[in-house]
């Protein structure tokens, strides 16, 4: 009852609830050297329909009226849940052979955040991170902490065995034999970028013109010493304002945390007036490539339009618009 009334008073402080036909969402489930030539037709198709029932379960919320932050959780929860994802389930193994989760959600219409880090009882970490962000006074909280918080809440704790799953530990094996040395930094440097990132999202506007955005990710291969990426950190890796844009983003977390590449989207949109192609393709293209960055974003923006560039070989993603049909793909062309 609590969340209803916020909709709607937000609806009524944004003066957007006319904006009933202007709705959309769209999900993603990381980037990388993803091929046809790697793909056999039984898993593309597994990808293809797990992406669709993710992001028809936002979109079915965002239709009867609900709220775009309970869309973008709907839709994360699915991918959190399926082993073929870097996020809950098929988390990737740390070094150690173990699992830390990181998550985080904002709320476009009041700028409201919330974000956790290296969680490892924790079966929904996008769910958590919502926890948070309403009912504590903080924005992050990580490790133990954390998990005190989530089970103080209520909400579901696992073993950590529960994320385990046969592909990412023969994965956490093939990273160490190529990088050998855990302290050679130069080789962790050049390891297969397919090692580094991995992530699930969702960015939605719902019917009442509010923006939300939700990140949720097992991390890097083999990480080490409690590491942490974009995924949890608002304006790197997740950002939400109603005055621009929502934005998740997946790919080698330090470089979107370096150049705050989920906030500076929105700000060139907001700023600089760009149109959400051109603000987009700008800092993924230009900026984040420049820098030796890979990966992706999906954005929408507060007309409802999307966009989800990527400088990567593939980006699974999907996404759903007001009365349209839900699009999926995977790869680049």
């Amino acid at each position: 009852m609590k969340r209803l009334l916020l909709t709607a008073a937000l609806a009524l402080a944004t003066g957007q609830a006319g904006a009933a036909d202007n709705f959309a969402i769209a999900i993603h489930g990381g980037a990388g050297t993803i091929t046809r030539d790697s793909m056999t037709p039984e898993r593309e198709a597994q990808y293809e329909a797990k992406l669709q029932e993710a992001v028809n379960a936002g979109y079915a919320v965002l239709e009867k009226g609900g709220d775009s932050m309970d869309a973008i959780v709907v839709a994360i929860q699915i991918l959190e849940d399926s082993p073929l994802f870097n996020a809950g389930r098929g988390a990737v193994y740390t070094w150690d052979g173990h699992h830390e989760l990181d998550a985080s959600i904002m709320n476009g219409a009041t700028r409201e955040a919330g974000a956790v880090a290296s969680v490892k009882t924790v079966k929904s970490p996008i769910a958590l991170a919502r926890e948070v962000m309403e009912e504590s006074v903080h924005v992050m909280l990580s490790g133990e902490g954390a998990e005190a918080f989530g089970k103080q809440q209520g909400l579901e704790l696992v073993d950590n065995g529960y994320f385990n799953t046969d592909a990412r530990f023969k994965a956490l094996q093939r990273m160490k034999k190529q990088v050998g040395n855990p302290q050679d930094k130069t080789a962790w440097a050049h390891m297969d970028d397919n090692f580094k990132y991995g992530t699930v999202g969702a960015v939605a506007l719902d019917k009442h013109g509010n923006l939300a955005a939700g990140t949720s990710t097992g991390g890097m291969t083999g990480k080490r010493w409690g590491r942490i990426g974009d995924a949890p950190i608002i304006g790197a890796g997740t950002w939400a304002d109603n005055d621009s844009c929502a934005v998740s983003a997946t790919g080698h977390g330090e470089y979107f945390i370096r150049y705050h590449v989920a906030a500076d989207v929105c700000s060139r949109m907001k700023y600089q007036q760009l149109d959400v192609v051109t603000a987009g393709d700008t800092v993924i293209h230009d900026v984040l490539l420049s820098a030796g960055g890979t990966g992706g974003v999906i954005i929408v923006d507060k007309d409802g339009n999307v966009h989800m560039p990527f400088n990567t070989e593939g980006m699974y993603r999907a996404k759903r618009q007001a009365g349209g049909q839900a699009e999926v793909a995977i790869y680049k062309d």
